[in-house]
C-alpha cells in the first residue's frame, strides 16, 4: 500500500508550491526546519491521502514518519490521529496487530508518538497531532487518574484562587502513575519538538474539559525558553484558555507579564481590548 500512496503523493507534486513551503518552514542551513523536503503538497490534499491510506499497518506508517519528506511524515501523522480518534472504524486488518482491541491501539500510537518525536520535526506537525494524540490519550487513559501536576505551595495557593473552574479543583492526589510526569518531561527537553509537543498537548484539555491547568502549569515552565515557536505556542494556548475564560488567562498574565518574552505576550492578548492591551505591553 505503501507504493500506491507514493504515486498518487507522486501525482501531487508542485515544485512551485514546494520552494514556497521550503522558504515558509524554514528549512535553510541553520534553520529549524533545515533539510526538511517538501512535495507542495497542501494539507487537504494530505488529508484525504491519509483517508484514502487509513489502514497501514505500523511498519508502513512507521516508514513513512521517518521518511526526509515533509508531506510523507504528516501523513503518517495523521492516519494516527486518525486511528485515535475513531479505533471503532479502524480495519480488522490494522488492529489485527494489536492485541487487546482499541484501547491497545490507543496505547501503541501514545507510545509510538513519543517514541518518534525526532521525525516530529516541525511546528505543522506538532500542532496537527499532539493535542489529539498525547492530550487525547492522557485525558482518557485508565491510567492518567487526575492527571494533576504536582504544585508547589505557591502555586497550590494562586490555584486555589481560580475557584470559577470546576476543573481545576484540587480534591484528588496526583497519580502516582509515570504517566503523569510526560508532560513535564517534555517541557524540559532539549529538543525543541518535545517542548512544543508539551504545551499543545494541554489544548485537548482545554477543548475537551475546560481544564486549564495544564495549559498554566507547562507555560508557566516555559516562560524563559529561547525560542521564538515556543514563546508562539504558549502564547497562543494562553488565548484559547481566555477564549473560555478570560479571568482565568489575566490571573496568569498578571502574575507574569513582566518576565514574558514579548512575542508570548502578544499572542496571549490578541483579543483583548486596546485599553488592556496597552497595560500588560506597558505603552
Amino acid at each position: 500500500m505503501i507504493f500506491e500512496l507514493r504515486r498518487d503523493l507522486k501525482k501531487l507534486k508542485n515544485k512551485k508550491k514546494a520552494k514556497i513551503l521550503a522558504r515558509f518552514f524554514k528549512t535553510g542551513k541553520g534553520q529549524y526546519g533545515e533539510g526538511d523536503v517538501f512535495l507542495g503538497i497542501t494539507v487537504p490534499q494530505s488529508r484525504k491521502i491519509a483517508q484514502k491510506f487509513k489502514d497501514l499497518s505500523f511498519g508502513e506508517i512507521e516508514k513513512l514518519l521517518r521518511s526526509k519528506i515533509h508531506e510523507e511524515r504528516l501523513i503518517a501523522l495523521l492516519i494516527l490521529v486518525e486511528r485515535i480518534q475513531n479505533t471503532s472504524e479502524v480495519s480488522s486488518l490494522a488492529l489485527s496487530e494489536v492485541e487487546g482491541g482499541s484501547s491497545e491501539v490507543k496505547r501503541l500510537i501514545f507510545d509510538f508518538y513519543l517514541k518518534n518525536t525526532k521525525y516530529i520535526n516541525n511546528w505543522d506537525l506538532v500542532d496537527l497531532s499532539a493535542d489529539k494524540i498525547v492530550g487525547g490519550y492522557l485525558i482518557n487513559s485508565r491510567h492518567s487518574g487526575p492527571l494533576r501536576p504536582r504544585l508547589s505551595s505557591t502555586q497550590a495557593r494562586s490555584e486555589a484562587s481560580l475557584s470559577r473552574i470546576k476543573a481545576r479543583k484540587l480534591e484528588s492526589p496526583a497519580s502516582p502513575d509515570p504517566q503523569n510526569d510526560i508532560l513535564e518531561k517534555l517541557a524540559r527537553s532539549n529538543n525543541l519538538w518535545e517542548r512544543r509537543i508539551a504545551i499543545i498537548a494541554t489544548f485537548q484539555f482545554i477543548k475537551e474539559k475546560k481544564d486549564f491547568t495544564w495549559t498554566l502549569k507547562i507555560g508557566e515552565m516555559l516562560l524563559s525558553d529561547k525560542h521564538d515557536l515556543i514563546h508562539k505556542a504558549v502564547g497562543w494556548m494562553l488565548r484559547e484558555v481566555g477564549k473560555r475564560d478570560q479571568q482565568v488567562e489575566e490571573e496568569f498574565l498578571r502574575k507574569h507579564y513582566k518576565q514574558m518574552p514579548r512575542t508570548m505576550l502578544r499572542y496571549a492578548i490578541e483579543r483583548f481590548e486596546a485599553g488592556k492591551k496597552k497595560f500588560y505591553l506597558g505603552k
